[in-house]
């Protein structure tokens, strides 16, 4: 009986802790950032990804670079993630839908309090804009892939978010702008006619191409490589339309290519931010039709067991390849900068598996080999971001309770009370 006033307590104090202005001030603790790189990999907790063998590179460098080891996705699917780190909110969308694109009358969920999820089914995404309510983040989901018990718990198995109704419908990247930065997504298999209206592609067919008219007796199904789902951005109308000329879909772009990823590394001409996305076989979520490296984890139950073995080696190779070729660019060497890589959520792995994830952060400055246990979400990442670009909070990035990860981006001169190889902080539970 205790034990259960303990932990209403703990979430009666997290409900408090939720009321937030959309946008407020700058967050405060960690010294400016001139280059962050973000790498997004897919659908697997913590314990899945820590000494897992097949993730050889991966287990070598959280022993060098700064580990978050108490660090939760906020909800499900995928999407809802992306967007809660994107832009503090999931402004009423809980499903993967794909956007309803320039649909310029359609009314948003932030505007008319509905919440986009896969049951009942729901239409595509309308543009997200303006302000309004967005959608609440209860303990455990029954709206997605169970609709009963046990069902998957969101967060950590305490912590909820009530809807909010001053939700602001923009992310990092209007505020980088609003305040002459800028950023990039660059999106894996994105095909060579870019982004606009298109919801999946494999580098080149999209899901529009008529493949059999273009290759006679193709059989195959479009492989669903790059997924706009994965892409938080096109979801928002000041992206889709351009409204401004340095926030527009122009800003999202392949890996390769004149413009891609590998060849701005290669100049040195990078964003301040760039949101790296590798694509839905190297960021190990899995496809159907990929051939066996790509193919869904056979058992996904929140441990090793039953993961494919493949598909956790070619993420980690892809980590790697990042990881080294961020490191031998020229806009490695100029400024403070940090590599930040973590996984979207946990795959809908149910009840009682918590939706904890993985998250390091590398900077060519200060500490190394901080493993901090301090309570951090999606929200904290944000709230983070904002502070070493000198950017307002936004949305549950406001929150008490979404603390700036001072420990991982720690200046090393004095500024924290920890050594290195220390473990910071306490559990959250």
């Amino acid at each position: 009986m205790k034990t259960k006033f303990v932990v209403l307590g703990l979430l009666a104090l997290a409900l408090a802790n939720t009321a937030f202005a959309a946008e407020g001030s700058a967050p405060r603790g960690i010294k400016r950032l001139d280059h962050v790189f973000l790498i997004m990999m897919e659908n697997h907790s913590y314990s899945q990804i820590i000494n897992n063998p097949d993730a050889p590179f991966v287990n070598a460098y959280v022993k060098s670079t700064n580990t978050a080891k108490n660090y939760f996705a906020v909800a499900h699917p995928s999407l809802t993630n992306y967007l809660e780190i994107a832009g503090g909110s999931n402004f009423g969308v809980q499903t993967d839908n794909s956007p309803d694109w320039h649909d310029l009358n359609c009314t948003t969920n932030l505007a008319s309090g509905n919440v986009a999820t896969d049951n009942p089914p729901s239409p595509n995404i309308c543009p997200i804009q303006g302000a309004g309510t967005d959608a609440a983040t209860p303990v455990i989901d029954f709206t997605n892939e169970t609709q009963g018990p046990p069902g998957d718990i969101n967060i950590d198995g305490i912590l909820s978010f009530p809807a909010v109704n001053n939700t602001s419908g923009k992310t990092i990247a209007d505020q980088l702008v609003a305040a002459g930065k800028s950023w990039k997504t660059y999106q894996e298999s994105l095909p060579p006619s870019g982004a606009d209206g298109v919801n999946f592609a494999d580098g080149f067919f999209t899901d529009s191409s008529d493949i059999p008219s273009i290759i006679p007796g193709e059989t195959q199904s479009l492989i669903k490589l790059y997924a706009a789902k994965h892409n938080p951005f096109v979801y928002f109308s000041s992206v889709q339309e351009g409204q401004d000329p340095h926030s527009s879909l122009h800003n999202v772009v392949a890996f390769d290519g004149v413009r891609g990823l590998y060849a701005d590394l290669a100049t040195g001409r990078m964003p301040n931010f760039s949101f790296i996305v590798p694509n839905q076989c190297t960021d190990q979520h899995g496809r159907g039709n990929g051939g066996p490296q790509c193919d869904f984890d056979p058992n996904d139950n929140g441990t090793q067991n039953g993961l494919n073995p493949a598909l956790i080696l070619i993420g980690d190779n892809m980590v790697e390849r990042l990881v080294t070729a961020i490191k031998a660019s020229p806009a490695w060497q100029r400024g403070r900068n940090a590599i930040i890589v973590v996984w979207d959520e946990n795959d809908y792995s149910q009840a009682p598996n918590v939706n904890q994830v993985l998250l390091t952060v590398d900077t060519n400055y200060g500490r190394h080999n901080v493993h901090s246990n301090r309570f951090y979400t999606h929200f904290s990442l944000l709230k983070s971001l904002e502070a070493g670009f000198g950017l307002p909070c936004l949305n549950h990035a406001c929150d008490d309770i979404a603390d700036v990860m001072t420990d991982l981006f720690s200046e090393g001169d004095g500024d924290h009370d920890q050594d290195d190889h220390i473990v910071v902080g306490t559990t959250h539970f």
